[in-house]
């Protein structure tokens, strides 16, 4: 199994997660975003991914896009420890969550819409900032209220599951950009809960071999 991406994406920091919590081996191959132009545009890689992003998963003759899609291959593959809950409800539950941190949060800090706003649009460094700022909050907040009703130990219950695999890595982008936590209690505890496990702390950018 092979892994593209590059240390700091949140997309790539999920399936890493997974892949040490299911225990799995597999082999990293780096993609570097910036240096080279972005090397994701690079002809070879657009064979592998013409969306021209990171991750892309490889197992045998399957290549898949998408983290989401990963994760969920990942979980089918390897049912335990399981990721998702047992019945229906609860899985659609967490899969809700997931995606508002992965569809409705991340995009919108994402490298290439932070490009465009910076080159194309000639936004400044702090409008950029505001910008991250407005969306990473406005997701935070509906996201703290929603795990009101559902958290524990993690988002969902005591189990872990496919939404902490999303909300860490989301979490360690917003404190990347200096956003104040404060006003989201319950994403930093179950931020830090999820941190103190092994499965966690290998898939942290800062311990991966392209990490800069």
């Amino acid at each position: 199994m092979k892994l593209y991406g590059y240390w700091r994406s949140s997309a790539a920091y999920r399936v890493r997660i997974m892949l040490a919590i299911k225990q799995l081996d597999f082999e990293s191959v780096p993609v570097h975003l910036v240096k080279d132009g972005g090397q994701q545009h690079q002809d070879a890689y657009k064979a592998l991914n013409p969306a021209e992003l990171v991750p892309t998963l490889q197992e045998g003759n399957l290549t898949l896009n998408q983290s989401l899609a990963m994760l969920e291959y990942l979980e089918e593959q390897h049912p335990s420890p399981a990721l998702l809950p047992a019945d229906a409800a609860s899985k659609a539950r967490v899969r809700a969550m997931a995606l508002d941190i992965a569809c409705d949060i991340h995009p919108l800090n994402n490298l290439r819409v932070l490009q465009y706003l910076t080159q194309t649009l000639q936004l400044t460094e702090q409008q950029k900032m505001a910008w991250i700022h407005h969306w990473l909050q406005t997701g935070f907040h509906a996201l703290e209220q929603r795990l009101v009703s559902t958290a524990g130990d993690y988002c969902f219950s005591d189990q872990l599951s496919l939404a902490d695999v999303c909300l860490v890595p989301q979490v360690y982008n917003a404190l990347r950009f200096q956003l104040d936590m404060t006003p989201f209690p319950t994403i930093q505890a179950i931020y830090q809960r999820c941190n103190q496990l092994p499965a966690f702390q290998v898939a942290a950018p800062e311990q991966q071999d392209d990490a800069q």
